[in-house]
């Protein structure tokens, strides 16, 4: 008997005021030969949309955010909250071996690697081997992004990056 290859565990993180059902719609328009090869998790932030969302009227609610944050994208609530949520889902789902995210979910994904090597987040669990980012950016309120950008990432990642949005 031949051993079986576990396929690799990612997390997936959904955009701002989207949700984990949304991201599973939008990523099941990748191809089967893809899909197969990856164990994609799917899971709704804490924070109930505050606002409208850019997908009313092409996906149904309910949506969810991540963090909040100011007009300039410099200060953010419910931050430290959101970490610690997504490090308590891994440890109780987990392991992990990396993070998959789309806009919001992209910059947290991007982000965490360097967090957790500063040992500012997913303390408890074991280190991101790998990430896919789609869409993302970049941190900008300067605590986070200063532990977060403080060195490159360490493991192979896939950025998809375009001015194209397709659902």
């Amino acid at each position: 008997m031949g051993s079986e290859t576990r396929k690799p565990r990612f997390l997936c993180l959904h955009g701002f005021r989207t949700s984990g059902e949304i991201l599973k719609k939008q990523l099941h328009r990748w191809p089967e030969s893809v899909l197969e090869k990856l164990d994609l998790v799917f899971l709704d932030a804490p924070y109930p949309s505050q606002g409208k969302s850019d997908v009313e009227g092409i996906f149904d609610p309910p949506y969810y955010e991540w963090f909040q944050f100011n007009k300039e994208f410099s200060e953010y609530t419910n931050f430290n909250e959101c970490l610690k949520y997504i490090e308590d889902y891994m440890i109780k789902h987990g392991p992990f071996d990396g993070l998959l995210g789309f806009s919001q979910g992209a910059i947290l994904s991007a982000g965490l690697p360097g967090l957790q090597e500063e040992g500012v987040a997913l303390t408890k669990v074991p280190k991101i081997k790998y990430l896919i980012i789609i869409g993302g950016a970049k941190f900008k309120a300067p605590a986070v992004a200063e532990k977060a950008y403080s060195s490159p990432i360490k493991c192979p990642s896939l950025h998809f990056l375009g001015n194209l949005l397709c659902f």
